[in-house]
């Protein structure tokens, strides 16, 4: 197995009196796409914040790259290579598209690599480099996940963290986002992906975990997952 990006073990998060994640253990090889999946309410976004510093867990730990990342926060953590893309996107609505982007390489100082990068943004997404001067808030919600996307994949991630990205996208967008996470894992990015639906990030995704209120119920490979009776009746509609 490729060398461990992220382990978690035993972690735990409250909000106030109610325990939101109870005990969950994952593990993320280096290039690997893993799913994470479940019903609303799961914890799932919970376990995403606190992966990336945005949330004080209560218990257990949180190991990037070998390393304990207790306490540290996510800014620092962003230059440690962990990037996230929220759900709800998070974009600067009054910056232009070109300069959303730029964001993304706030921590960064090689003028030609950015450019190159920004370049090979749009080759990703032609409809944000048709329209690089328009203000991000004018954009439709599938754009705006684009943006999103490339703002994240420019700031030179080791670990990207992608929480609901298909959500409230019609199915075209929806598509040409998968075929980027695709593209992006084959490029050997570690992924993360928090996905509402089941079908296309297990079809994405080399291996998938299953969390049901707070609890990782399941884990496996995702073509396995896929198959699965339990799954299938509970995620997939079947």
């Amino acid at each position: 197995m490729a060398a461990t990006m992220l382990k978690i073990k035993g972690l735990r998060v409250n909000y106030g009196g109610i325990q939101a994640v109870k005990g969950v253990d994952m593990e993320i090889g280096q290039g690997e796409l893993v799913t994470l999946i479940g019903a609303n309410g799961a914890g799932k976004t919970t376990t995403m914040r606190a992966i990336t510093g945005l949330q004080l867990y209560s218990g257990g730990d949180i190991q990037y790259q070998g390393q304990s990342i207790k306490g540290i926060p996510a800014y620092e953590l962003l230059k440690r290579g962990l990037a996230m893309v929220p759900e709800g996107r998070g974009i600067f609505a009054r910056m232009s598209i070109l300069e959303n982007m730029q964001m993304g390489a706030y921590l960064r100082n090689d003028a030609d690599g950015i450019q190159k990068d920004v370049d090979r943004m749009f080759g990703y997404f032609p409809r944000l480099k048709e329209r690089a001067k328009q203000l991000a808030g004018t954009l439709s919600g599938g754009e705006q996940q684009m943006l999103a996307m490339a703002r994240a994949l420019i700031s030179k991630p080791k670990l990207l963290l992608l929480d609901e990205p298909s959500m409230g996208l019609s199915p075209i967008m929806v598509e040409k986002i998968f075929e980027v996470v695709r593209d992006i894992s084959k490029e050997g990015l570690t992924v993360l992906l928090v996905e509402q639906n089941a079908r296309l990030a297990l079809q994405a995704a080399n291996r998938g975990y299953v969390m049901d209120s707070g609890s990782i119920t399941m884990s496996g490979n995702a073509s396995d997952m896929l198959d699965d009776p339990k799954v299938r009746a509970a995620y997939l509609g079947e």
